[in-house]
Protein backbone atom coordinates (compact mmCIF):
# COMPACT_ATOMS: atom_id res chain seq x y z
CA UNK A 1 0.00 0.00 0.00
CA UNK A 2 1.56 3.69 -0.85
CA UNK A 3 2.96 4.72 2.53
CA UNK A 4 1.73 8.58 1.67
CA UNK A 5 -0.27 8.91 5.09
CA UNK A 6 1.28 7.78 8.07
CA UNK A 7 -0.15 5.04 10.38
CA UNK A 8 -0.65 7.67 13.02
CA UNK A 9 -2.69 9.59 10.22
CA UNK A 10 -4.52 7.00 9.30
CA UNK A 11 -6.01 6.79 13.08
CA UNK A 12 -5.90 9.86 13.56
CA UNK A 13 -8.66 9.99 10.43
CA UNK A 14 -10.78 6.91 11.45
CA UNK A 15 -10.91 8.49 15.14
CA UNK A 16 -11.36 12.17 14.28
CA UNK A 17 -13.19 12.24 10.63
CA UNK A 18 -10.08 13.85 8.92
CA UNK A 19 -6.85 15.05 8.71
CA UNK A 20 -4.51 18.20 7.35
CA UNK A 21 -1.96 16.87 5.06
CA UNK A 22 0.47 19.89 4.94
CA UNK A 23 2.45 18.29 2.18
CA UNK A 24 2.57 19.45 -1.49
CA UNK A 25 0.40 16.96 -2.97
CA UNK A 26 0.92 17.20 -6.40
CA UNK A 27 4.43 17.98 -8.34
CA UNK A 28 4.51 21.75 -8.45
CA UNK A 29 4.67 21.69 -12.10
CA UNK A 30 1.36 19.59 -12.38
CA UNK A 31 -0.01 22.19 -9.34
CA UNK A 32 0.77 24.98 -11.64
CA UNK A 33 -1.53 23.26 -14.57
CA UNK A 34 -4.12 22.42 -12.46
CA UNK A 35 -4.04 26.15 -10.87
CA UNK A 36 -3.99 27.42 -14.81
CA UNK A 37 -6.49 25.18 -15.88
CA UNK A 38 -9.22 26.57 -12.94
CA UNK A 39 -8.50 30.25 -13.84
CA UNK A 40 -9.80 29.68 -17.66
CA UNK A 41 -12.94 27.58 -16.18
CA UNK A 42 -13.42 30.06 -13.48
CA UNK A 43 -13.54 33.12 -16.73
CA UNK A 44 -15.89 30.83 -18.66
CA UNK A 45 -18.14 29.95 -15.45
CA UNK A 46 -18.95 33.62 -14.50
CA UNK A 47 -19.10 34.94 -18.08
CA UNK A 48 -21.79 36.77 -18.97
CA UNK A 49 -22.04 33.72 -21.82
CA UNK A 50 -21.91 30.86 -19.50
CA UNK A 51 -25.41 32.57 -17.56
CA UNK A 52 -23.18 34.35 -15.23
CA UNK A 53 -23.30 31.51 -12.44
CA UNK A 54 -22.16 31.97 -9.29
CA UNK A 55 -17.99 31.05 -8.73
CA UNK A 56 -19.03 29.20 -5.27
CA UNK A 57 -21.13 26.39 -7.67
CA UNK A 58 -18.57 25.09 -10.01
CA UNK A 59 -20.08 21.32 -9.66
CA UNK A 60 -19.17 18.24 -11.15
CA UNK A 61 -17.01 20.21 -13.49
CA UNK A 62 -15.35 17.11 -15.22
CA UNK A 63 -18.97 16.20 -16.39
CA UNK A 64 -17.81 19.01 -19.20
CA UNK A 65 -14.33 19.37 -19.17
CA UNK A 66 -12.42 15.30 -19.86
CA UNK A 67 -9.37 17.37 -18.83
CA UNK A 68 -9.62 17.83 -15.13
CA UNK A 69 -9.03 13.76 -15.54
CA UNK A 70 -5.57 14.95 -15.21
CA UNK A 71 -5.52 15.78 -11.88
CA UNK A 72 -8.53 13.66 -10.58
CA UNK A 73 -6.50 10.52 -11.84
CA UNK A 74 -3.01 12.18 -10.30
CA UNK A 75 -1.55 8.88 -8.84
CA UNK A 76 -0.29 11.06 -5.98
CA UNK A 77 -3.59 11.74 -4.87
CA UNK A 78 -4.91 8.68 -5.78
CA UNK A 79 -1.87 7.11 -3.43
CA UNK A 80 -3.30 9.63 -0.56
CA UNK A 81 -6.74 8.02 -1.02
CA UNK A 82 -5.85 4.78 -1.18
CA UNK A 83 -4.26 5.02 2.66
CA UNK A 84 -7.98 5.48 3.90
CA UNK A 85 -10.13 3.30 1.34
CA UNK A 86 -7.94 0.57 -0.09
CA UNK A 87 -6.72 -0.13 -3.57
CA UNK A 88 -10.26 -0.72 -5.57
CA UNK A 89 -10.91 3.24 -5.95
CA UNK A 90 -13.72 5.21 -7.92
CA UNK A 91 -14.16 8.83 -8.24
CA UNK A 92 -17.74 9.93 -7.17
CA UNK A 93 -17.37 13.82 -7.90
CA UNK A 94 -15.69 16.88 -8.03
CA UNK A 95 -16.59 20.30 -7.31
CA UNK A 96 -14.85 23.90 -7.21
CA UNK A 97 -15.81 26.13 -4.43
CA UNK A 98 -14.33 29.51 -4.73
CA UNK A 99 -15.16 32.43 -3.05
CA UNK A 100 -14.21 35.89 -4.16
CA UNK A 101 -12.52 38.03 -1.97
CA UNK A 102 -15.22 40.30 0.13
CA UNK A 103 -18.31 38.56 -1.35
CA UNK A 104 -17.43 34.85 -1.21
CA UNK A 105 -20.76 32.97 0.70
CA UNK A 106 -20.93 31.04 3.33
CA UNK A 107 -20.87 27.52 3.49
CA UNK A 108 -23.44 26.47 6.01
CA UNK A 109 -22.74 23.25 8.79
CA UNK A 110 -23.64 19.99 6.72
CA UNK A 111 -22.72 16.38 6.14
CA UNK A 112 -22.37 15.68 2.72
CA UNK A 113 -23.93 11.92 3.20
CA UNK A 114 -26.97 14.19 4.03
CA UNK A 115 -27.73 15.28 0.09
CA UNK A 116 -26.38 12.08 -1.35
CA UNK A 117 -29.17 9.88 0.85
CA UNK A 118 -28.86 6.18 0.09
CA UNK A 119 -27.38 6.48 -3.76
CA UNK A 120 -24.68 4.94 -2.27
CA UNK A 121 -24.25 1.55 0.01
CA UNK A 122 -22.28 1.96 2.14
CA UNK A 123 -21.66 5.70 2.46
CA UNK A 124 -17.81 5.51 3.01
CA UNK A 125 -16.95 8.49 0.28
CA UNK A 126 -14.12 10.44 1.14
CA UNK A 127 -12.96 14.19 -0.32
CA UNK A 128 -9.49 15.30 -0.64
CA UNK A 129 -10.12 19.46 -0.33
CA UNK A 130 -7.25 20.51 -2.41
CA UNK A 131 -6.03 24.25 -1.89
CA UNK A 132 -6.07 26.22 -4.72
CA UNK A 133 -5.64 29.13 -2.91
CA UNK A 134 -4.49 29.90 0.66
CA UNK A 135 -7.07 29.23 2.94
CA UNK A 136 -7.44 30.52 6.32
CA UNK A 137 -9.91 31.81 8.84
CA UNK A 138 -9.81 35.18 7.19
CA UNK A 139 -10.91 34.16 3.57
CA UNK A 140 -13.64 31.72 4.92
CA UNK A 141 -11.31 28.28 4.89
CA UNK A 142 -13.04 25.02 5.81
CA UNK A 143 -14.05 24.34 9.25
CA UNK A 144 -14.84 20.69 10.67
CA UNK A 145 -15.86 19.78 13.61
CA UNK A 146 -14.02 16.62 14.65
CA UNK A 147 -15.77 13.11 15.57
CA UNK A 148 -18.78 13.64 14.52
CA UNK A 149 -18.50 10.99 11.38
CA UNK A 150 -20.10 8.65 13.13
CA UNK A 151 -23.59 9.83 12.98
CA UNK A 152 -23.70 11.00 9.40
CA UNK A 153 -27.42 11.87 9.41
CA UNK A 154 -28.52 14.98 11.02
CA UNK A 155 -31.93 17.33 11.12
CA UNK A 156 -31.60 20.24 9.43
CA UNK A 157 -33.67 23.46 8.92
CA UNK A 158 -33.57 26.60 6.58
CA UNK A 159 -30.88 29.29 7.16
CA UNK A 160 -31.54 32.65 7.99
CA UNK A 161 -30.81 35.51 4.79
CA UNK A 162 -30.17 31.94 1.94
CA UNK A 163 -29.09 34.48 -0.66
CA UNK A 164 -25.91 34.61 1.56
CA UNK A 165 -25.80 31.50 1.74
CA UNK A 166 -24.53 28.54 -0.76
CA UNK A 167 -27.34 26.53 -0.04
CA UNK A 168 -30.85 26.96 1.78
CA UNK A 169 -30.48 24.50 5.00
CA UNK A 170 -27.81 23.61 7.54
CA UNK A 171 -27.89 21.45 10.33
CA UNK A 172 -30.22 22.22 13.72
CA UNK A 173 -27.53 24.33 16.49
CA UNK A 174 -28.36 21.48 18.53
CA UNK A 175 -27.15 18.62 17.03
CA UNK A 176 -23.33 19.35 17.33
CA UNK A 177 -20.96 21.53 19.24
CA UNK A 178 -19.81 24.46 17.19
CA UNK A 179 -17.47 25.68 19.22
CA UNK A 180 -15.15 22.63 18.98
CA UNK A 181 -14.83 23.47 15.31
CA UNK A 182 -11.43 23.30 13.60
CA UNK A 183 -10.22 25.46 10.91
CA UNK A 184 -8.81 23.69 7.88
CA UNK A 185 -5.57 26.42 7.56
CA UNK A 186 -3.91 25.06 4.00
CA UNK A 187 -1.47 26.86 1.65
CA UNK A 188 -1.80 25.81 -2.16
CA UNK A 189 -1.15 22.38 -2.92
CA UNK A 190 -1.70 21.47 0.19
CA UNK A 191 -4.84 19.43 1.40
CA UNK A 192 -7.35 18.49 3.95
CA UNK A 193 -9.35 14.77 3.66
CA UNK A 194 -12.80 14.52 5.38
CA UNK A 195 -15.29 11.53 5.47
CA UNK A 196 -18.72 11.88 3.85
CA UNK A 197 -20.22 12.35 7.16
CA UNK A 198 -18.26 14.93 8.90
CA UNK A 199 -19.80 18.15 9.82
CA UNK A 200 -18.56 20.91 8.19
CA UNK A 201 -18.82 24.67 6.54
CA UNK A 202 -16.70 28.19 6.52
CA UNK A 203 -17.47 31.45 7.14
CA UNK A 204 -17.87 34.12 4.43
CA UNK A 205 -14.98 35.41 2.60
CA UNK A 206 -14.65 38.94 4.05
CA UNK A 207 -10.73 39.33 3.08
CA UNK A 208 -9.56 40.68 0.27
CA UNK A 209 -7.72 37.38 -1.10
CA UNK A 210 -9.83 34.85 -2.72
CA UNK A 211 -10.45 31.11 -1.42
CA UNK A 212 -10.93 28.33 -3.56
CA UNK A 213 -10.57 24.37 -3.03
CA UNK A 214 -10.81 21.68 -5.36
CA UNK A 215 -13.33 19.02 -3.66
CA UNK A 216 -12.17 15.47 -5.04
CA UNK A 217 -14.59 12.83 -4.11
CA UNK A 218 -13.47 9.19 -4.24
CA UNK A 219 -15.45 6.19 -3.16
CA UNK A 220 -14.05 2.54 -2.52
CA UNK A 221 -15.70 0.39 -5.43
CA UNK A 222 -16.99 -1.94 -2.82
CA UNK A 223 -19.66 0.42 -2.39
CA UNK A 224 -22.84 -0.11 -4.46
CA UNK A 225 -24.34 3.15 -6.46
CA UNK A 226 -27.94 2.62 -6.53
CA UNK A 227 -28.72 4.29 -9.81
CA UNK A 228 -32.79 3.13 -9.94
CA UNK A 229 -35.02 5.30 -11.77
CA UNK A 230 -34.42 8.40 -10.56
CA UNK A 231 -33.19 10.85 -13.79
CA UNK A 232 -30.62 12.93 -11.73
CA UNK A 233 -29.03 9.77 -10.65
CA UNK A 234 -29.11 7.84 -14.53
CA UNK A 235 -27.53 11.03 -15.97
CA UNK A 236 -24.72 11.10 -12.98
CA UNK A 237 -21.34 8.96 -13.91
CA UNK A 238 -18.68 7.58 -11.37
CA UNK A 239 -15.44 6.70 -12.54
CA UNK A 240 -13.12 3.99 -12.00
CA UNK A 241 -9.94 5.90 -10.87
CA UNK A 242 -7.81 2.41 -9.55
CA UNK A 243 -8.10 -1.13 -9.10
CA UNK A 244 -11.26 -3.47 -9.95
CA UNK A 245 -14.96 -2.92 -9.67
CA UNK A 246 -16.60 -4.83 -6.48
CA UNK A 247 -20.07 -4.05 -6.23
CA UNK A 248 -21.17 -4.25 -9.79
CA UNK A 249 -21.16 -0.50 -10.57
CA UNK A 250 -22.12 1.10 -14.27
CA UNK A 251 -19.03 4.13 -14.93
CA UNK A 252 -18.42 6.54 -17.54
CA UNK A 253 -15.80 7.12 -19.71
CA UNK A 254 -13.30 9.75 -18.65
CA UNK A 255 -12.15 10.45 -21.85
CA UNK A 256 -15.58 11.68 -23.11
CA UNK A 257 -17.97 14.36 -22.19
CA UNK A 258 -20.81 13.16 -20.17
CA UNK A 259 -23.40 13.86 -22.74
CA UNK A 260 -26.33 12.35 -20.73
CA UNK A 261 -25.96 14.94 -18.16
CA UNK A 262 -25.76 17.79 -20.83
CA UNK A 263 -28.77 16.46 -22.21
CA UNK A 264 -30.61 16.75 -18.56
CA UNK A 265 -28.63 19.77 -18.17
CA UNK A 266 -29.09 22.05 -21.22
CA UNK A 267 -27.40 25.03 -20.03
CA UNK A 268 -24.67 22.85 -19.70
CA UNK A 269 -24.54 22.73 -23.61
CA UNK A 270 -22.78 25.56 -23.93
CA UNK A 271 -19.91 25.72 -21.46
CA UNK A 272 -18.94 22.53 -23.78
CA UNK A 273 -19.12 24.90 -26.64
CA UNK A 274 -16.97 27.41 -25.02
CA UNK A 275 -14.35 25.05 -23.17
CA UNK A 276 -14.05 23.53 -27.01
CA UNK A 277 -13.53 27.08 -28.59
Amino acid sequence: MPARLTADQKEFFRREGYILFKQPVMDPAEFKALQDHFEKLLADWTADAGGGKSPEHMDVPHFTDPGLFRWLFNPQVLDLVESLIGPDIALWSSHFISKPPGTGKRVPWHEDSAYWGQVLDPMEVVTVWLAIDPSTPQNGCMRVVPRTHHNGYSQYQSVDNPKEQVFGSEIKAEQFDAGSAVDCTLAPNECSIHHAKLIHGSNPNASAIRRCGYTMRYVPMTSRFNVGDDPFRKSFQIYKARGQDRAGNPYGDPTRVNEKWVNANPQERLRVKMLAG
